[in-house]
């Protein structure tokens, strides 16, 4: 009997014998998959290491991700993407490759995804078959299921590091200069409105959670987010909201734009919007406009310009207003822009940090504070162009 057929074989049989009428602790579990083992493998020779091994991994067929376990604990892996049940690929220090793993049938993966759901609320199924998850350490998963899915279930997690990334690691690793970096902590500790936007995988959640570190910590702070997985710490009057989708069971679904309209009537110094796609971005910035200085958000965008076009785009899903009035909106609802990417070696920069700095001839004006220069042996680095110009919530140095 070849290992694969063996280990499906044990896997059964220890998913027969669990007590299911109670919460059975790891230690017991991993006493009865040794137990099946042996009583399996019968005459068959397996070395310690082989059985401790294919204990391993029926632990965690049972009680964690299965094959993907091991990959979501590696620290170096950052993204997991699954193109079903054999294809998996992983980034590792920033270089795409394809994972020697997969899973053992399309069934087995549909399991480990309805663990993923269950564990944080959600429901994802031939009805609903698009969803947002979270793994127990704040990683992100992304679900697409037959039939949007065409080669099997789909799914992309998002690691996050275990330790949360501070602005010195950021300055260490070259992704700002420290002028910059001191610009930005003083910038949300004044309260300045901060949007940050760039690609997909530049670093955009990093970048929040370092800068949410510097908001003082008397203030009340809402975190609004589609799948919580922001790391604010030292606030203690901190309120974390996450999106709900719609079920069959009757749930209703609850929105960003729900939850940033229930957010303004819970007296919240400042809001944080994990990131706005849609017409939730007009909430945000009535948010922004009527006295929650210092909110921070995100969006996808190539450039900080394509940024501010993408931001008149969302509003207009919410609400027809004319352009001049969506531009005035912006203008006084975000303070300071800043723009990540990815360079060629595949690190992550901010890119620039522009002041948005009012409307004029029906266009927003903005004022570049940094922007990344490249020197001719191809060294980039933030340099300084302009001072800001709006010092009106700047404290006296």
């Amino acid at each position: 009997m070849i290992k694969g057929e063996l280990k499906e074989e044990i896997y059964d049989s220890v998913r027969e014998n669990l007590d299911l009428s109670r919460e059975m602790e790891d230690e017991e579990i991993r006493e009865l998959i040794f137990r099946v083992i042996a009583e399996n493998t019968g005459e068959l020779y397996l070395s310690l290491y082989e059985k401790e091994t294919l204990a391993k991994e029926i632990f965690a067929s049972v009680r964690k991700l299965d094959i993907l376990q091991e990959l979501v604990d590696d620290d170096g892996i950052t993204e997991i993407m699954i193109n079903g049940p054999e294809d998996i690929f992983i980034e590792k220090k920033g270089v795409l490759m394809k994972a020697d793993k997969q899973f053992v049938s399309a069934e087995k993966l549909e399991d480990v995804i309805q663990q993923i759901v269950a564990s944080c609320n959600r429901v994802v199924n031939d009805s609903t078959p698009i969803a947002d998850a979270r793994l127990v350490n704040g990683s992100r998963v992304s679900i697409v299921l037959k039939p949007p899915a065409l080669n099997g279930p789909i799914v992309t997690i998002r690691r996050f590091p275990e330790i949360a990334i501070t602005m010195e690691d950021y300055i260490r690793f070259g992704a700002i200069s420290r002028e910059a970096a001191e610009f930005l902590q003083k910038a949300v500790t004044f309260g300045y409105n901060i949007f940050i936007s760039g690609g997909t995988g530049a670093g955009k959640t990093t970048l929040l959670n370092i800068l949410s570190g510097f908001i003082p910590k008397d203030s009340r702070v809402i975190t609004i987010e589609d799948s919580a997985e922001l790391q604010i710490k030292g606030v203690e009057n901190l309120v974390r909201m996450e999106t709900r989708n719609a079920t069959r069971e009757g749930c209703e679904e609850i929105s960003i734009r729900d939850l940033i309209k229930t957010a303004l009537r819970m007296r919240p110094d400042r809001i944080i919007v994990g990131e706005v796609r849609g017409a939730e971005a007009f909430d945000m910035l009535q948010a922004m406009n009527t006295g929650h200085d210092g909110s921070l958000s995100t969006g996808h965008a190539n450039s900080a310009s394509d940024m501010l076009m993408r931001l008149e785009m969302m509003v207009l899903m919410a609400k027809e207003l004319p352009l001049s009035a969506i531009r005035r909106q912006i203008a006084s609802g975000i303070d300071i822009l800043v723009h990540l990417g990815r360079m060629r070696d595949k690190s992550r920069k901010v890119m620039e940090i522009l002041e948005i700095k009012g409307v004029a001839d029906n266009e927003i004006i903005t004022n570049p504070l940094f922007v990344l220069e490249e020197d001719k042996k191809g060294k980039s680095s933030l340099v300084r162009i302009n001072s800001l110009q709006n010092r009106s919530k700047w404290a006296e140095e």
